[in-house]
């Protein structure tokens, strides 16, 4: 790679993919909504072009694809936006890869999986249930049958750095702060959460690798913990005992009888119950060793992040 589009650029892991992009001397376009923020995060970085545009507009990618050889969709929009927007910003993607002559790199998440009760290996067959499910593996398939070079990387959920439309984001947010910061799920189920600085160390070293492609991955988490547990560590962290709410599944059905956003959220939440965990045998075969941070660390950065841009 040479030089790569990230589209979605502004989000917390496509920001985090500019990063170890650039870390690693690759060019970058860093393509998104909003010019401001673009220049806030990359303004100072040479090795970066920002670009403003709508990911919705053919035109608009396309006049940002010039010179590339790779693109990254790490674009997220909210769920009740899901289903106008998403087949047709991928439908754009692949037109563009296409037109560029791009490698098509897509980090997805873990919905398509479906509910699983062990460890899921990369060619499982899947068997989602919820609407955004199907629609994440009606996507990868849509990535699949393009005939472009594709490498499809499944992220659990994610923390981090300009990482704020995220599950823990409200937890990590309420230690720092000393105010009540509620956590989604039950507190005494396991559950994985990958550090955004990992997952993009793991995609880029992956993209860097051309027998990667045509290939799904998965990439796992650093933290494979309880609520429970994690309330410990932020103990350790913050040097008292943090104020948590607790989000469960029937808390967040009553909600949702007010909430079109909670309705959705509603389909998502046997995730903090039956959580889908990853084997990443595959992923660790092809690398030599995880890009894992100390889980204590990976926390401590995020929550001094925070605390400066709050």
């Amino acid at each position: 790679m040479k030089k790569v589009l990230v589209a979605g650029a502004t989000g917390g892991i496509g920001y985090a993919l500019v990063q170890q992009l650039t870390k690693e001397n690759i060019e970058v376009v860093a393509f998104a909504r909003g010019e401001d923020k673009l220049q806030a995060l990359f303004g100072h970085n040479k090795l970066v072009t920002c670009v403003s545009g709508d990911i919705l507009n053919l035109q608009d990618l396309l006049d940002a694809c010039v010179d590339i050889d790779s693109m990254i969709h790490a674009v997220g929009f909210p769920y009740g936006q899901w289903n106008e927007t998403h087949i047709p910003c991928l439908f754009n993607m692949l037109e563009a890869a296409k037109i560029s002559g791009s490698k098509f790199i897509f980090a997805d998440n873990i919905y398509a999986y479906g509910k699983q009760h062990q460890a899921v290996i990369e060619d499982i067959t899947k068997m989602p249930h919820t609407k955004k499910g199907k629609l994440r593996l009606q996507m990868e398939t849509l990535v699949k049958e393009s005939g472009i070079p594709y490498l499809i990387a499944h992220v659990p959920d994610v923390f981090g750095p300009n990482a704020k439309n995220t599950i823990l984001y409200g937890t990590l947010q309420g230690a720092v702060q000393n105010k009540a910061g509620y956590f989604v799920g039950r507190m005494d189920v396991t559950r994985e959460f990958a550090y955004m600085k990992d997952v993009a160390e793991s995609i880029v070293a992956l993209a860097l690798n051309p027998t990667s492609f045509n290939q799904n991955w998965n990439i796992p988490g650093c933290l494979k913990i309880s609520g429970q547990e994690l309330k410990l560590l932020l103990q350790q962290l913050v040097g008292k005992r943090p104020k948590i709410r607790v989000a469960t599944s029937k808390h967040i059905a009553f909600l949702a009888l007010f909430s079109s956003f909670m309705r959705e959220q509603k389909e998502m939440m046997y995730l903090t119950e039956t959580p889908v965990i990853l084997n990443a045998t595959k992923l660790e075969k092809a690398l030599g060793t995880l890009p894992l941070t100390d889980r204590m660390e990976s926390l401590r950065v995020t929550m001094d992040w925070i605390k400066k841009n709050a």
